[in-house]
Protein backbone atom coordinates (compact mmCIF):
# COMPACT_ATOMS: atom_id res chain seq x y z
CA UNK A 1 0.00 0.00 0.00
CA UNK A 2 1.26 3.40 -1.08
CA UNK A 3 2.22 5.69 1.83
CA UNK A 4 0.87 9.49 2.09
CA UNK A 5 3.16 11.88 0.54
CA UNK A 6 4.71 14.11 2.91
CA UNK A 7 6.94 17.43 1.10
CA UNK A 8 6.76 19.96 4.23
CA UNK A 9 5.97 19.76 7.92
CA UNK A 10 6.61 21.95 11.12
CA UNK A 11 7.64 19.86 14.04
CA UNK A 12 7.21 21.57 17.47
CA UNK A 13 10.07 20.69 20.10
CA UNK A 14 11.95 19.67 17.29
CA UNK A 15 15.81 20.61 18.79
CA UNK A 16 15.91 17.09 20.93
CA UNK A 17 14.44 13.73 21.49
CA UNK A 18 11.67 12.57 19.69
CA UNK A 19 10.57 15.84 17.41
CA UNK A 20 14.60 15.82 16.15
CA UNK A 21 14.33 12.10 15.57
CA UNK A 22 10.79 12.82 13.73
CA UNK A 23 12.44 15.29 11.70
CA UNK A 24 15.98 12.92 10.73
CA UNK A 25 13.60 10.33 9.84
CA UNK A 26 10.95 12.45 8.04
CA UNK A 27 14.36 14.44 5.68
CA UNK A 28 15.19 10.83 4.81
CA UNK A 29 11.62 9.84 2.98
CA UNK A 30 11.09 10.38 -0.91
CA UNK A 31 10.28 14.08 -2.17
CA UNK A 32 10.40 15.67 1.19
CA UNK A 33 11.45 19.44 0.55
CA UNK A 34 11.50 21.26 3.64
CA UNK A 35 11.35 20.49 7.26
CA UNK A 36 10.58 23.37 9.89
CA UNK A 37 11.99 22.84 13.50
CA UNK A 38 9.50 24.92 15.97
CA UNK A 39 12.31 25.40 19.05
CA UNK A 40 12.25 27.84 22.00
CA UNK A 41 16.39 28.34 22.07
CA UNK A 42 17.69 29.44 18.55
CA UNK A 43 21.68 28.26 20.12
CA UNK A 44 19.73 24.95 20.53
CA UNK A 45 18.10 25.01 17.19
CA UNK A 46 21.13 25.68 15.51
CA UNK A 47 22.88 22.67 17.13
CA UNK A 48 19.94 20.55 16.35
CA UNK A 49 19.73 21.93 12.16
CA UNK A 50 23.84 20.92 11.69
CA UNK A 51 23.43 17.78 13.40
CA UNK A 52 20.42 17.06 11.25
CA UNK A 53 21.94 18.28 8.16
CA UNK A 54 25.19 15.96 9.10
CA UNK A 55 23.58 13.15 9.76
CA UNK A 56 21.01 13.63 6.62
CA UNK A 57 22.75 14.54 4.11
CA UNK A 58 19.80 16.88 3.69
CA UNK A 59 19.90 20.56 3.66
CA UNK A 60 15.90 20.82 3.94
CA UNK A 61 15.68 22.03 8.10
CA UNK A 62 14.79 25.25 8.34
CA UNK A 63 14.18 26.96 11.87
CA UNK A 64 11.40 28.61 13.32
CA UNK A 65 11.43 30.26 16.73
CA UNK A 66 8.23 29.95 19.07
CA UNK A 67 7.70 28.84 22.58
CA UNK A 68 4.57 26.42 22.57
CA UNK A 69 3.99 27.95 25.91
CA UNK A 70 3.24 31.02 24.99
CA UNK A 71 -0.29 30.94 22.71
CA UNK A 72 1.83 34.69 21.39
CA UNK A 73 4.62 33.43 20.58
CA UNK A 74 2.96 30.08 18.54
CA UNK A 75 0.54 32.62 17.15
CA UNK A 76 3.62 34.41 15.83
CA UNK A 77 5.50 31.95 14.52
CA UNK A 78 2.60 30.95 12.57
CA UNK A 79 2.22 34.01 10.84
CA UNK A 80 5.77 34.37 9.77
CA UNK A 81 5.31 31.11 7.74
CA UNK A 82 5.93 31.63 4.35
CA UNK A 83 4.49 28.81 2.27
CA UNK A 84 1.74 26.07 3.35
CA UNK A 85 2.96 22.92 4.94
CA UNK A 86 1.64 19.46 4.11
CA UNK A 87 1.95 18.35 7.58
CA UNK A 88 2.16 19.62 11.44
CA UNK A 89 3.63 17.41 14.52
CA UNK A 90 2.80 18.80 17.74
CA UNK A 91 5.68 17.20 19.77
CA UNK A 92 6.68 19.92 22.10
CA UNK A 93 5.36 18.58 26.35
CA UNK A 94 6.67 17.87 29.38
CA UNK A 95 5.88 17.47 33.03
CA UNK A 96 5.34 21.14 33.19
CA UNK A 97 8.24 22.19 34.90
CA UNK A 98 8.96 22.36 38.90
CA UNK A 99 6.06 24.29 38.98
CA UNK A 100 3.36 22.30 36.89
CA UNK A 101 -0.06 23.70 38.63
CA UNK A 102 1.61 27.52 38.29
CA UNK A 103 -0.77 29.46 36.24
CA UNK A 104 0.72 31.13 33.30
CA UNK A 105 -0.41 34.39 32.01
CA UNK A 106 -2.85 33.16 29.55
CA UNK A 107 -4.44 31.54 32.92
CA UNK A 108 -3.73 27.52 32.16
CA UNK A 109 -1.52 25.56 34.29
CA UNK A 110 2.53 25.27 32.84
CA UNK A 111 2.04 21.61 32.23
CA UNK A 112 -1.34 22.30 29.95
CA UNK A 113 0.15 25.44 28.39
CA UNK A 114 3.06 23.25 26.99
CA UNK A 115 1.41 19.94 26.04
CA UNK A 116 -1.82 21.82 24.94
CA UNK A 117 -2.70 25.02 24.47
CA UNK A 118 0.03 26.21 22.63
CA UNK A 119 -0.85 23.67 19.89
CA UNK A 120 -4.08 24.34 19.88
CA UNK A 121 -3.41 27.90 19.05
CA UNK A 122 -0.58 27.12 16.05
CA UNK A 123 -2.80 24.61 14.66
CA UNK A 124 -5.79 26.95 14.54
CA UNK A 125 -3.46 29.83 13.20
CA UNK A 126 -2.90 27.74 10.41
CA UNK A 127 -5.63 26.57 9.48
CA UNK A 128 -7.64 29.76 9.55
CA UNK A 129 -4.72 31.30 7.41
CA UNK A 130 -5.16 28.03 5.31
CA UNK A 131 -1.54 27.06 5.70
CA UNK A 132 -2.16 23.40 7.07
CA UNK A 133 -2.99 21.32 3.51
CA UNK A 134 -2.87 17.56 4.77
CA UNK A 135 -2.40 16.44 8.04
CA UNK A 136 -1.41 16.68 11.88
CA UNK A 137 -0.06 14.37 14.14
CA UNK A 138 -0.55 15.00 18.34
CA UNK A 139 1.65 13.22 19.86
CA UNK A 140 -0.35 11.27 23.01
CA UNK A 141 0.45 9.50 25.87
CA UNK A 142 -0.99 5.93 27.38
CA UNK A 143 -1.46 7.98 30.62
CA UNK A 144 -4.37 9.92 29.21
CA UNK A 145 -5.79 5.93 29.56
CA UNK A 146 -4.41 4.75 32.25
CA UNK A 147 -1.77 2.05 32.73
CA UNK A 148 -2.33 0.22 35.98
CA UNK A 149 0.59 -1.73 35.36
CA UNK A 150 2.74 1.51 36.40
CA UNK A 151 0.50 2.62 38.54
CA UNK A 152 -0.43 5.71 36.22
CA UNK A 153 -4.20 6.20 37.31
CA UNK A 154 -6.94 7.01 34.21
CA UNK A 155 -8.56 10.65 34.51
CA UNK A 156 -11.72 10.24 35.94
CA UNK A 157 -13.48 13.88 35.64
CA UNK A 158 -16.84 13.73 38.00
CA UNK A 159 -19.23 14.66 34.76
CA UNK A 160 -16.98 14.89 31.97
CA UNK A 161 -18.56 18.53 31.49
CA UNK A 162 -17.07 21.70 30.01
CA UNK A 163 -16.27 22.79 33.68
CA UNK A 164 -14.59 19.69 34.78
CA UNK A 165 -12.28 20.32 31.90
CA UNK A 166 -11.92 23.54 32.76
CA UNK A 167 -11.16 22.41 36.29
CA UNK A 168 -8.15 20.69 34.81
CA UNK A 169 -7.29 23.38 32.61
CA UNK A 170 -6.63 25.73 35.68
CA UNK A 171 -5.41 23.14 38.14
CA UNK A 172 -8.75 23.28 40.62
CA UNK A 173 -9.17 19.74 40.06
CA UNK A 174 -6.01 19.11 42.16
CA UNK A 175 -6.75 21.92 44.88
CA UNK A 176 -6.41 20.85 48.60
CA UNK A 177 -4.63 17.52 47.01
CA UNK A 178 -1.16 16.05 46.67
CA UNK A 179 -0.01 16.52 43.50
CA UNK A 180 0.08 13.24 41.57
CA UNK A 181 2.20 14.24 38.27
CA UNK A 182 1.37 11.31 36.63
CA UNK A 183 -2.35 12.13 36.75
CA UNK A 184 -1.69 15.62 36.05
CA UNK A 185 0.00 14.59 32.64
CA UNK A 186 -2.68 12.04 31.91
CA UNK A 187 -5.30 14.61 31.92
CA UNK A 188 -3.41 16.96 29.81
CA UNK A 189 -2.95 14.39 26.85
CA UNK A 190 -6.48 13.19 27.73
CA UNK A 191 -8.15 16.70 26.68
CA UNK A 192 -5.75 16.82 23.97
CA UNK A 193 -6.77 13.60 22.24
CA UNK A 194 -10.24 14.49 23.09
CA UNK A 195 -9.74 18.20 21.37
CA UNK A 196 -8.00 16.13 18.25
CA UNK A 197 -11.07 13.71 17.52
CA UNK A 198 -13.58 16.70 18.24
CA UNK A 199 -11.40 18.87 15.13
CA UNK A 200 -11.08 15.58 13.03
CA UNK A 201 -15.11 16.12 12.72
CA UNK A 202 -14.43 20.10 12.28
CA UNK A 203 -12.51 19.43 9.55
CA UNK A 204 -12.90 16.39 7.43
CA UNK A 205 -10.44 17.51 4.89
CA UNK A 206 -7.61 17.32 6.88
CA UNK A 207 -6.26 14.13 8.71
CA UNK A 208 -6.11 14.36 12.29
CA UNK A 209 -4.40 11.83 14.41
CA UNK A 210 -3.17 11.50 17.95
CA UNK A 211 -0.25 9.05 18.18
CA UNK A 212 1.54 7.89 21.33
CA UNK A 213 5.35 7.54 20.69
CA UNK A 214 4.51 5.03 23.65
CA UNK A 215 7.67 4.73 26.52
CA UNK A 216 10.52 5.73 24.80
CA UNK A 217 14.06 6.57 25.64
CA UNK A 218 16.17 9.43 25.16
CA UNK A 219 13.16 11.72 25.40
CA UNK A 220 12.85 15.40 26.92
CA UNK A 221 10.14 14.04 30.00
CA UNK A 222 11.62 13.82 32.85
CA UNK A 223 14.06 17.64 32.63
CA UNK A 224 10.76 19.55 34.70
CA UNK A 225 11.18 16.96 37.63
CA UNK A 226 12.73 17.23 40.30
CA UNK A 227 16.39 16.79 40.36
CA UNK A 228 16.64 13.23 42.21
CA UNK A 229 13.46 12.17 40.39
CA UNK A 230 15.21 13.09 37.10
CA UNK A 231 18.34 11.65 37.50
CA UNK A 232 16.64 8.29 38.28
CA UNK A 233 14.81 8.37 35.16
CA UNK A 234 17.17 9.64 32.86
CA UNK A 235 20.30 6.83 34.51
CA UNK A 236 18.66 4.02 36.03
CA UNK A 237 14.93 3.53 35.06
CA UNK A 238 14.97 4.54 30.81
CA UNK A 239 18.13 3.09 30.04
CA UNK A 240 18.17 -0.18 32.15
CA UNK A 241 15.27 -1.18 34.35
CA UNK A 242 12.38 -0.07 31.58
CA UNK A 243 13.78 -1.97 29.34
CA UNK A 244 14.35 -5.15 30.81
CA UNK A 245 10.61 -5.16 32.16
CA UNK A 246 9.51 -4.61 28.01
CA UNK A 247 8.28 -1.51 29.29
CA UNK A 248 10.42 1.02 27.15
CA UNK A 249 11.81 1.21 23.04
CA UNK A 250 13.93 3.01 21.43
CA UNK A 251 14.07 6.68 20.59
CA UNK A 252 13.80 5.34 16.54
CA UNK A 253 11.10 3.33 16.96
CA UNK A 254 9.12 5.80 19.26
CA UNK A 255 9.62 8.25 16.34
CA UNK A 256 8.67 5.65 13.70
CA UNK A 257 5.46 5.63 15.20
CA UNK A 258 5.06 9.26 14.55
CA UNK A 259 6.35 9.15 11.01
CA UNK A 260 3.31 6.32 10.60
CA UNK A 261 0.69 8.66 11.74
CA UNK A 262 1.66 11.07 8.91
CA UNK A 263 2.21 8.48 6.16
CA UNK A 264 -0.05 5.37 6.97
CA UNK A 265 -2.69 5.58 4.90
CA UNK A 266 -4.34 2.35 7.15
CA UNK A 267 -4.58 4.67 10.38
CA UNK A 268 -7.93 6.56 10.43
CA UNK A 269 -8.49 10.46 10.82
CA UNK A 270 -10.04 11.37 14.78
CA UNK A 271 -8.27 8.26 16.33
CA UNK A 272 -6.06 7.45 18.85
CA UNK A 273 -3.25 5.33 18.55
CA UNK A 274 -1.25 4.15 21.34
CA UNK A 275 -0.11 0.89 23.01
CA UNK A 276 -2.31 -2.41 23.98
CA UNK A 277 -3.67 -2.27 27.70
CA UNK A 278 -1.30 -2.60 30.32
CA UNK A 279 1.33 -2.14 28.66
CA UNK A 280 3.55 1.57 26.75
CA UNK A 281 5.53 -0.28 23.84
CA UNK A 282 4.15 -3.29 21.08
CA UNK A 283 1.56 -2.76 18.32
CA UNK A 284 -0.59 0.04 18.07
CA UNK A 285 -4.86 -0.01 19.01
CA UNK A 286 -7.14 2.45 19.23
CA UNK A 287 -7.41 3.93 22.71
CA UNK A 288 -10.75 4.09 22.66
CA UNK A 289 -10.54 0.28 22.97
CA UNK A 290 -9.29 0.43 26.25
CA UNK A 291 -10.84 3.47 27.55
CA UNK A 292 -14.48 4.26 25.47
CA UNK A 293 -14.55 7.87 26.63
CA UNK A 294 -12.29 8.66 24.18
CA UNK A 295 -14.37 8.04 21.37
CA UNK A 296 -18.21 10.00 23.18
CA UNK A 297 -18.32 12.94 20.23
CA UNK A 298 -20.23 14.78 23.83
CA UNK A 299 -17.21 14.15 25.73
CA UNK A 300 -14.87 15.55 22.91
CA UNK A 301 -17.21 18.61 22.57
CA UNK A 302 -17.15 19.21 25.88
CA UNK A 303 -13.38 19.23 25.99
CA UNK A 304 -13.02 21.34 23.09
CA UNK A 305 -15.34 23.89 24.54
CA UNK A 306 -13.24 24.14 27.78
CA UNK A 307 -9.88 24.06 25.77
CA UNK A 308 -11.72 27.44 23.33
CA UNK A 309 -12.26 29.41 26.98
CA UNK A 310 -8.67 30.17 27.26
CA UNK A 311 -7.79 31.15 23.99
Amino acid sequence: MNSLKIRSALITGANAGLGKEVARQLALREGVEKIYLGCRNESKAQAAKQELEQRTGKYVFEIILMDVSDVKSVRSAAAGLREPIDALVMNAGGSGGPSPLRLTKDGVTEIFATNVLGHVALFEALVKAGLLKKTAVYLGSEAARGVPKMRMKRPALPTSSTEDFADVITGRDFAGKKLDGALAYGEVKYIAALWMAFQATVHPELRLITMSPGNTQGTEIANGMPLPVRLLMKYIMMPIVAPLMGMAHTLETGANRIVAALTDPTLRSGVFYGSAPQTLIGPIVDQSEIFSDLASPAIQRSADQAVHQFL
